[in-house]
């Protein structure tokens, strides 16, 4: 009697990802939508914010939108520890000391600059440094 083989990719979880920054509407969401896009289901994606705000950067919406994304149903939440709990990687990006600690798990400190009241072509550039870092870490993810 023979078995299946058990390595093939639909067999292994989904490894989970969670983008975290202050506001959740501008940094987390381009690398969550972003990764959603690259990893074409292969990676849980979940963002949220230590000080969610109100509304999406509509900067950050529009040069997603440029790139053929949408961010349909995507709305500011709240970092909680239980959302870190869940994660695989957690990858902050100036949440700082609100960002909750959870011994065992792979974090990742992105410094980027914040694109809050920043021009059009400032944050192109932002979401275009967004987009390499999550092109390497689904590629890492999904690797195998």
């Amino acid at each position: 009697m023979t078995h299946p083989p058990t390595d093939r990719p639909t067999d292994r979880p989904r490894p989970s990802v969670l983008f975290a920054c202050v506001h959740n509407g501008g940094r987390s969401l381009a690398a969550k939508v972003l990764t959603e896009h690259h990893a074409a289901g292969a990676v849980e994606v979940r963002s949220a914010g230590s000080q969610p705000g109100t509304d999406l950067n509509p900067v950050v919406v529009q040069v997603l939108h440029e790139r053929g994304l949408s961010t349909e149903g995507e709305r500011p939440s709240l970092l909680t520890r239980e959302g870190v709990e869940a994660a695989d990687v957690v990858v902050t990006m100036g949440c700082g000391e609100a960002c909750p600690f959870v011994p065992g798990k792979r974090y990742e400190d992105w410094e980027l600059t914040d694109p809050k009241g920043r021009d059009l072509e400032t944050v192109r550039g932002i979401v275009e440094e967004i987009d390499r870092r999550v092109q390497r870490l689904v590629a890492e993810l999904t690797a195998g």
